[in-house]
Order: structure tokens, then sequence, then C-alpha cells
């Protein structure tokens, strides 16, 4: 087993959650063909920050990114950190030679996401974008079902991401409300989900239309904010909302199918509702990830008398990686997308291929996000081949 020393950019939400991927990995997947060894950690804060390094098992701490990358002893950059430094931070840490792995939306736009993705072919590292929900093995087995082709020709992938942590009007102004910041709101931190969920298990997407809204437009300057938490005085100065609060939109897939997509951080009751369902020919799938062990599944092919939707539990060994976890019918959660997530990136960098989903991935997302806002903004159906 090959060792692969990490640097993250990054230790507030995503930094838990992929430290904790980090270190559960060798544990419940001895027989990876890598190892990942946590060498160091990078933020702003000296102090915050190592309180992270300490609580999270790294080995060191460094406050400057570019000294990081410059480290010899760093084989992989983990760029977890708001998605504004996603860029820079790739693009030199490629010139040095650096695997990386980096959270979605892989950039703040379309532009931005392709130079990543040409200084990460050109320096020939291996490159990975962060869609954790891949990576629930009851979604493993919607694929398998669809390669199969036991639910027939799809005709209709719909999906939703329903949230409600903003909905207080009093709520602070946190970056990633900020569109210089974090790049588009429920569009390109939900929506690119749903997108790429769509583009795995559906096919690409051919051209949109969607509707969007803000409906807090001014919010208070926060005091103090980590992960989706924060603090600020309702009496003290406000700042501009500049991203979307809600989008909606349709599509049309490249064979044939019809998408409907909702994401939403004003959805009251829904703390994070990731959905799907996909109507085939021959049968649907439904998943729900605060479900997310469960596969709701119909086949058209059953007795009449007994037909309905099945709910399979994708706890047990033949399912995807759950040989590796606990006794058949004991659930899984969300923590552990993340280790499934790091253990492609591991295996793909020991069997030198690239991981998947990859930077281009990021890219076909973000292709899809750019033209649901040109629709939004011109109030027209766009086609992806406008984008090209």
């Amino acid at each position: 087993m090959g060792n692969v020393r990490v640097g993250m950019v990054g230790y507030k939400f995503m930094g838990k959650a992929h430290s904790n991927a980090y270190r559960a990995l060798p544990m419940f997947f001895p027989q990876a063909k890598a190892k990942p060894v946590m060498k160091a950690i990078c933020g702003r804060n000296a102090e915050a920050l190592e309180q992270a390094r300490s609580q999270f098992g790294w080995e060191d701490a460094v406050t400057d990114w570019r000294e990081l990358i410059a480290r010899d002893d760093i084989d992989l950059i983990d760029i977890n950190a708001p998605s504004d430094a996603h860029k820079e931070i790739a693009i030199e840490a490629a010139k040095a030679g650096k695997h990386l792995f980096c959270e979605k939306p892989l950039a703040l736009s379309l532009a931005d996401s392709r130079e990543m993705l040409a200084a990460a072919e050109e320096a020939g590292v291996k490159h990975m974008v962060g869609f954790s929900y891949r990576f629930a093995p009851a979604v493993k087995l919607a694929k398998k079902l669809i390669e199969e082709g036991r639910i027939g020709r799809i005709y209709h992938f719909r999906a939703t991401f329903l949230q409600d942590w903003i909905m207080d009007p009093e709520f602070p102004l946190v970056w990633r409300l900020q569109k210089e910041i974090a790049g588009s709101g429920s569009h390109g931190d939900l929506g690119a989900h749903l997108i790429d969920m769509a583009r795995y298990l559906a096919g690409e997407i051919k051209d949109v239309v969607g509707v969007s809204e803000t409906f807090i437009k001014e919010r208070p300057i926060p005091q103090t904010m980590t992960g989706l938490s924060a603090k600020g005085d309702k009496d003290g100065p406000k700042g501009e909302v500049t991203v979307d609060d809600a989008t909606l939109f349709l599509a049309r897939f490249e064979n044939g199918a019809l998408g409907s997509f909702e994401a939403t951080r004003f959805a009251a009751g829904h703390r994070s509702t990731n959905a799907f369902e996909i109507n085939g020919s021959l049968g649907s799938i439904k998943f729900d990830f605060e479900r997310m062990n469960e596969l709701q599944v119909y086949f058209t092919s059953d007795a009449e008398d007994v037909q309905g939707f099945r709910r399979v539990l994708a706890t047990d060994a033949p399912h995807a990686y759950m040989d590796a976890w606990w006794p058949a019918g004991h659930p899984i959660g969300y923590e552990h997308t993340f280790t499934h997530e790091m253990l492609e990136l591991m295996e793909a960098i020991a069997e030198d291929r690239q991981p998947v989903p990859n930077f281009y991935d990021g890219v076909k997302c973000q292709e899809v996000l750019e033209a649901v806002e040109r629709s939004v903004e011109e109030r027209r159906w766009v086609s992806l081949a406008e984008l090209q």
C-alpha cells in the first residue's frame, strides 16, 4: 500500500468532513491501494486553525496556501475553502505537480472551471470534484438498475434540494450569500448536486429554462460565522444579498428525457431534503437523502396484485461499500459518503487513472449552471451548445 500525503486548504464544515474521511478510510478499507496521510492543514485564522489541526488529527498547520503547495512532502491538495479561492489554488497546485481534490461548485464561473481543468490536464495530475452524494450505496444501486436496463428508457428525471436554514430575515449575510465569494446561492450550492446526479444517472442535458428569486434582499453583517451558522446584530449595519434564494428550471436531456429541478433555502420544515425520482418505460426509482439507506423501486413487470413501490434497504454486503461497514441492516450516514469518495480518489491515484467525478464533470455541471443563469436573465430556453 502506498501513501498519499495530503495538504488541505479549509478547516470548517467540509474540512471536518474530509478529515473524518481520511481518518476512517484505512480503518474500514484496509485493502485500499493507497493510504491518505494527513500532513498539513491550511487556513487564515491561526488560532482556529490550530484547534482544527489538533481536533481533526493533522500533523502540521500553515496559514499560507502557497507555502502548503511548495512543500515537498505533499502529494495532494484538498481544496474546500470558499468558492472564490478554488481557481487560484488549484491552478498553482497543478503547476507544482500536486494531485487535486476540489469541492463543488468547481469555480465561480464556467470560464474559470475550464481554466482549472486545462491546468490539471496540462500538468498531468489527478483531479477530482466533490460530488459526494454519488457515493451513497442506494444511489449506486440506482445507477446499477439503470445501466442494466431494468427501468427501461428514461422519460423523466425530477429532483429537489430543499432547505430552510436562512428563512429568518435576521440571519446574517454569510459568505454563501455573497456572489463574489460563492458564485451563486441555492443554485450553485444545492442545484449543482442535482445537476451532477442527473448527469450521472440520466445523461447529458441539452437545454434549459429557469426562474430564480431572492426573497430577502438585505441581511445583517455577520460578527462571526462557522459552517452554516453565524451571529450578527439585527440592529446593526446590513449588506445586500447578491445570490439567489431559490432557483427552479426545466431541462431536456440529449436522450429525449425531460427534467425538473428545484433548489431552495426557503422550504420551511425541510432541513436538507435532497431527492430525485426517475421514471422509465419499465419502472421507476425514488431516493431521498434524508433516508439515504433506502431506495424506492417500482417495476411494471410485477404481477398486478402486488404492484407498487418497494423499499430496498441498501445496507447489506451486496450493495456498494457495505461489506466494509456494519452487519446487515445497520445503516450508515452522511459522513460515509465522503469516505467512499476519498476511497475512489486514493484508488485512482494508485491505479494511475483519473478518479470519477473529476474536473471534467465539474465543468459540465458549470455549463448547466451558467445556462440556467442565462435563461433566467434573458427569459428564454438556452441550449448548452451556446456555451461551447
